[in-house]
């Protein structure tokens, strides 16, 4: 399985301002950071940076709803399955935003609920590049069912429980950087620790810190197609290094279809659809490569978001030379 769901049982140059930023934000996160609470897996990341980046719901144009649902290793009794609702809320004043994200996550015997608060404050680096902090707050549901499915060792004292349901708090942070056609981030989703302990057995489960770094640029093939790579890294302590990278192509504004490779895990087709300029539709398919290939049918997953206060007259940056006192904006629909 994933690290992201596994059980443990029983981390003399002059460099422009903004990259200076960026390593002090990660020197800041570094030291804050002991251990945390393990996010869910996307496929679809570059659509959805809020669910695990607090600096990023207030760089949007415009106010985003969204939802998302991966159901992940298919025909597999007891695999996981994530459904995410967020909102990504800019300030008028361009430089706070709001966030919410709510995300059930269940695997196994296992059901995770995942709720929390996130703030963002953005300062202009350049006259291109802005960079953003972000901290959010929350809560994380833990139940553990053993009555659920069929176990090798029946007599396991952690068994015998049989439910366990507990409450942890959530606290994270991250940064963004971004310019017109790039970007970069680093988040820290859950800065407290939280380990699950049982009265017979040491450790049932222990969450550790995970990082996440996020990038992506996008490259203007001509009039009508965008270009965009894009990777993910997620770095939890003493597991395997979790790498995705990804590209993607925007076709007329309307269309996007890429690929997806997640190191040594599964490769990806991923296609979307502007239904409307305030409805996006996007949909992937991961197939294994790994050795667990023969024993599932491959995951789905389906996202949909929702740009408020947009219309046809306001969706695209028209000329930022002649209006000097906004900052520039992404063409829409967002490639990030």
């Amino acid at each position: 399985m994933d690290s992201n769901h596994k059980m443990i049982q029983l981390r003399n140059k002059k460099f422009p301002i903004y990259i200076k930023l960026l390593c002090s934000s990660v020197l800041l996160l570094s030291c804050l950071s002991s251990f945390a609470q393990k996010e869910p897996q996307y496929t679809q990341y570059m659509y959805n940076i809020g669910s695990f980046n607090p600096a990023y719901v207030g760089s949007v144009a415009s106010p985003e709803i969204m939802s998302l649902y991966r159901s992940q290793w298919i025909n597999v009794p007891g695999a996981p399955k994530t459904i995410r609702f967020g909102v990504n809320l800019p300030f008028a004043n361009e430089k706070t935003g709001l966030g919410f994200n709510a995300v059930v996550d269940e695997i196994g015997p296992v059901n995770q609920t995942i709720f929390n608060i996130a703030y963002s404050y953005q300062v202009k680096v350049s006259e291109d590049v802005k960079w953003s902090f972000g901290i959010n707050a929350g809560g994380s549901l833990l139940d553990v069912d053993f009555s659920k499915g069929d176990f090798e060792f029946e007599n396991e004292p952690a068994i015998g429980e049989n439910q366990i349901n507990e409450f942890y708090p959530i606290i994270g942070a991250g940064t963004f950087l971004y310019a017109e056609n790039w970007y970069l981030g680093l988040s820290v989703p859950n800065l407290l620790t939280s380990t699950l302990y049982n009265d017979e057995v040491a450790v049932v489960e222990e969450d550790k810190s995970q990082f996440n770094f996020i990038g992506g640029y996008v490259f203007d093939l001509g009039e009508q197609v965008k270009f965009k790579p894009a990777f993910l890294i997620n770095y939890i302590d003493k597991s395997p290094i979790n790498v995705n990278l990804s590209t993607n192509f925007l076709i007329r504004d309307i269309f996007t279809v890429g690929a997806s490779y997640r190191l040594d895990n599964a490769v990806s087709a991923l296609a979307g659809f502007q239904i409307s300029n305030t409805m996006f539709l996007g949909y992937s398919y991961d197939y294994s490569t790994n050795a667990f290939q023969s024993y599932n049918d491959g995951s789905h997953e389906v996202i949909l978001k929702f740009y408020l206060g947009r219309s046809g007259g306001d969706s695209k940056r028209k000329n930022p030379k002649n209006n000097k006192n906004k900052p520039k904006q992404i063409d829409t629909p967002r490639f990030f």
